[in-house]
């Protein structure tokens, strides 16, 4: 496998991140122990999961593969602080001081780990000045609680505002951005990707199958097959409507066409994209762990990516993914 440097923070890792956001709700505890174990041995060494997910228990199950079988040495593991961990406590959520020190000695625990490679805020806060966001992080570097640190839905704007304050106050600065990117949403392309390639900030994208929509199993005027993500409720932000579906499965057809499943062609797309780190797969089952590795490959000729482009104009949108919190006043829930 060719591994990839993650921005500049001199980490080697795979084109490939196993996402761990299933393990816990929609993925039993031993199901995900044999995913982890088996993107190890195809020679995968970045994990990506969050305090939120199952709320601890996806770090939970993450943590009890990796002591398993002795090879959290060789594992590049990131994990994420924001969201809500406590609905009766007003300080257990977003990017303040105290709830990122609480959460990282609470992530520490559940992952079985001295030390967490990549420690990311998975969303912004206005409301919360970068500053003491980056101080508190910072402490936890020089602790050598983490190693690096990373955002997750930022503005391009916001990436370039904490940089100002890392070298004005000579704190650590992110090193990279985990950003919504596939093709029903390139918007990246506009500001986010360049500003990242300027100033050597890894790119790990999420989605890059679009929660499944991109698979070929979506198609318009069809039922939503029966076990997929959107089959008993809709997509949020209504991202799975009729117009992405349709243009969802006219690249479906287009793959097929060029011999290829539509899953594998559109994360091979997003891996191969100029900028790209590592884009996160989300794999429920075995199955689809197989199956998101064959995607490396594949190899996409510029005739393929003009008929992609002409389908998914670059920097255009069909759905909404990339939605960061621009205003002091915007909430995530």
């Amino acid at each position: 496998m060719d591994y990839r440097a993650l921005g500049r923070s001199g980490m080697q890792v795979s084109p490939l991140c196993l996402g761990c956001m299933n393990f816990g709700w929609g993925t039993e505890e031993q199901d995900a122990i044999r995913i982890i174990h088996r993107a190890m041995d195809a020679g995968i060494n970045f994990l990506d999961t969050a305090n939120v997910y199952a709320r601890g228990e996806s770090e939970r199950i993450t943590g009890a593969a990796l002591a398993m079988d002795g090879r959290r040495d060789r594992v590049v593991l990131a994990t994420k602080v924001h969201g809500r961990m406590d609905d009766a406590d007003p300080n257990a959520a977003g990017n303040s001081r105290l709830h990122i020190m609480r959460q990282c000695e609470e992530s520490l625990r559940r992952l079985k780990t001295d030390r967490i490679d990549l420690y990311q805020i998975h969303r912004p806060q206005p409301a919360i000045p970068i500053d003491e966001t980056l101080g508190a992080l910072d402490d936890l570097v020089r602790a050598g609680k983490v190693r690096h640190i990373g955002t997750s839905t930022f503005a391009a704007w916001q990436i370039v505002e904490s940089l100002w304050v890392s070298k004005e106050l000579g704190l650590n600065r992110f090193v990279c951005e985990q950003a919504p990117y596939n093709l029903l949403d390139r918007r990246i392309e506009r500001e986010l990707i360049p500003m990242c390639q300027t100033y050597g900030i890894g790119i790990i994208p999420w989605s890059p199958l679009a929660g499944g929509i991109l698979t070929g199993k979506y198609r318009a005027g069809q039922p939503r097959p029966e076990g997929s993500r959107y089959a008993a409720q809709a997509a949020p932000f209504n991202r799975d409507h009729e117009g992405a579906i349709r243009l969802a499965g006219q690249f479906a057809d287009l793959a097929e066409s060029a011999g290829l499943a539509p899953s594998r062609l559109a994360l091979a797309w997003c891996v191969h994209q100029p900028g790209i780190s590592s884009p996160i797969i989300g794999p429920r089952t075995l199955e689809q762990l197989e199956d998101n590795l064959l995607a490396l490959e594949v190899s996409l000729t510029d005739d393929l990516r003009a008929r992609i482009d002409a389908l998914f104009p670059p920097g255009t949108h069909v759905s909404a993914y990339y939605q960061a919190d621009f205003g002091p006043n915007a909430r995530w829930t």
